[in-house]
């Protein structure tokens, strides 16, 4: 193949690919986005653009393993009833409307800042709705709360949701300096849900409070619980020792399958394989991008954006994580950050802007899919315009708030 005919094959093997990805499907397909993350690795080694050895030197393991490790973590804390035991017992607590709003956000957001936000939605959502149904509230602005202070929350830390993940790995910045520099703006974000939450669905915060039905029965073990407990706390304390990130969560998460009681199918539950996939895939097509297409125009043409400056950053990064989803928006991004004059400032941006974009729109991250997807199960719908209400001025006050902050 030309060197024309190779880089024109690259780019429409880059395109297609995180064209599905931001569509999440392929016309006439039945194929998913780690479906075709998958497949597009595949063309870039047909067509020569890397091959198979490049392609697999690629992959960041690394960032596989922290991935891997955490969504052991989460599963071994949700099949012992941990969730459901903090939630039921902060939200049963509550009095009023707003203190029911804030005791959601606070729970989501402190869980989602230092375990995968995509697994807290998949344990708050239900319960949410459970928990609402029987205060005889309007479940959907707790909902909304649930699905944008988990993209809020997930900020903050390196842990916190796939695209941190990446760039942890990626920066080599310390787990504690980065929390430190992010947690302000996060925490700025989740005041500003309670806010914005409240002000749109003031009808809803303004009724009186009913008494609650009896809570149906509670199942969890406590010993698995304790457990579960003990190791993520030992993992948090190794990220901010320093230990590498990745380290210590696959030797947590390996540590957790040394049971006799639970079997280790229900934690493999929880792994989501899918998502493995397709960070993989889209390692090796943002991969053999570099390789071929970095050399020519492309990296004149984003020069000229002057990402240096930190709005600029901030607002291509937004936009991006927008048109094709938060974690390919990293990728892509990866290459040119490394280069940038203080690449770590560069990073904690992109990271925070990359996780805020998440809230501007219903489709906007894979958390409010999957708070979506579970409100439908239950009988719920969330619509765009509903969730656009709130998070339009939620995205665009918490990202101009981080811009300003990290700069």
């Amino acid at each position: 193949m030309t060197p024309s005919l190779g880089t024109a094959a690259t780019l429409c093997v880059f395109v297609l690919t995180y064209a599905g990805i931001a569509l999440g499907r392929a016309p006439g397909l039945r194929i998913d986005r780690a479906g075709i993350a998958l497949v597009g690795a595949s063309l870039t080694i047909a067509i020569g653009s890397l091959s198979l050895e490049e392609a697999l030197q690629a992959i960041d393991l690394e960032a596989l393993a922290l991935l891997l490790g955490m969504m052991i973590l989460v599963g071994q804390l949700r099949v012992s009833g941990f969730f459901d035991a903090v939630t039921r017992f902060v939200l049963h607590r509550v009095h009023s409307a707003p203190f029911l709003l804030i005791a959601i956000v606070l729970v989501t957001g402190f869980f989602s800042a230092f375990l995968v936000n995509d697994a807290i939605c998949l344990v708050m959502a239900p319960l949410v709705i459970e928990v609402t149904r029987a205060l005889r509230r309007n479940p959907v602005p707790y909902l909304l709360a649930v699905a944008m202070a988990s993209n809020a929350g997930s900020a903050a830390t390196f842990t916190g949701n796939p695209q941190n993940m990446i760039i942890g790995v990626s920066s080599h910045l310390a787990y504690r300096d980065f929390a430190a520099r992010l947690a302000p703006a996060a925490i700025f974000a989740l005041v500003a849900t309670v806010a914005l939450l409240a002000l749109v669905h003031r009808q809803e915060f303004s009724r009186p409070f009913d008494a609650p039905e009896k809570p149906g029965r509670l199942r969890r073990h406590p010993r698995q619980l304790a457990k579960g407990v003990l190791v993520t706390l030992a993992v948090m304390a190794g990220f901010f020792a320093g230990i590498p990130i990745a380290e210590a969560a696959l030797m947590g998460g390996s540590a957790l399958l040394l049971s006799r009681a639970v079997n280790p199918h229900k934690l493999y539950a929880g792994i989501d394989g899918g998502l493995l996939l397709m960070f993989a895939g889209l390692f090796v097509v943002v991969a053999s991008a570099e390789k071929v297409l970095l050399p020519h125009d492309l990296t004149a043409v984003v020069d000229r954006l002057h990402l240096e400056n930190p709005w600029v950053l901030s607002g291509v990064t937004a936009a991006l994580a927008n048109l094709v989803s938060n974690v390919p928006a990293v990728l892509i991004l990866k290459p040119f950050v490394m280069n940038l004059p203080d690449p770590d400032k560069a990073w904690r941006i992109v990271a925070m802007s990359s996780t805020f974009a998440g809230n501007l729109t219903l489709i906007g991250s894979i958390a409010n899919l999957i708070v979506a997807e579970r409100a439908r199960k239950m009988g719920l719908t969330l619509t765009f315009s509903t969730y656009g209400k709130v998070g339009l001025p939620l995205t665009l006050i918490s990202l101009a708030f981080g811009t300003w902050w990290l700069s």
